[in-house]
């Protein structure tokens, strides 16, 4: 699926990974939340988001803002561009979901979200036990 995603941008002109959209996402749906919010939201450590936030920044795509409050921590807001690119992008997952989609009924798709659920599920169970 990576792969897929991966190739559609490309295809598209979008200067755009897959872990760059999703954190486009949930800024689009919690601008300026906190970057220790966004690790969260988007299952990520805090290095790791730092280091795409950075190569997000360095596009334009989003800006960071130091808190008033706490200077330890940076709250993070989409760009005009980051806007743009996450619109543009739109259309191509539409479209990779529709071949991903073909000649499935809707009880294959019910049970296929049903499953994957189920295993995100047992992901988040394990990551909190000791």
């Amino acid at each position: 699926m990576d792969y897929y995603l991966q190739e559609a941008m490309v295809r598209h002109k979008l200067d755009l990974t897959k872990e760059q959209m999703i954190v486009l996402k949930k800024l689009h749906d919690n601008n300026g939340i906190t970057q220790n919010e966004l690790a969260s939201l988007t299952y990520r450590d805090k290095s790791s988001l730092a280091r795409l936030l950075t190569k997000m920044e360095d596009k334009g795509y989003i800006k960071r803002k130091q808190s008033e409050k706490d200077r330890r921590s940076n709250s993070v807001f989409l760009t005009p561009k980051g806007r743009d690119i996450f619109k543009k992008s739109r259309p191509v997952i539409r479209e990779l979901l529709t071949i991903m989609e073909q000649d499935m009924s809707k009880e294959e798709k019910q049970k296929i979200i049903q499953l994957l659920q189920k295993v995100q599920q047992n992901f988040t169970h394990q990551t909190k036990t000791p």
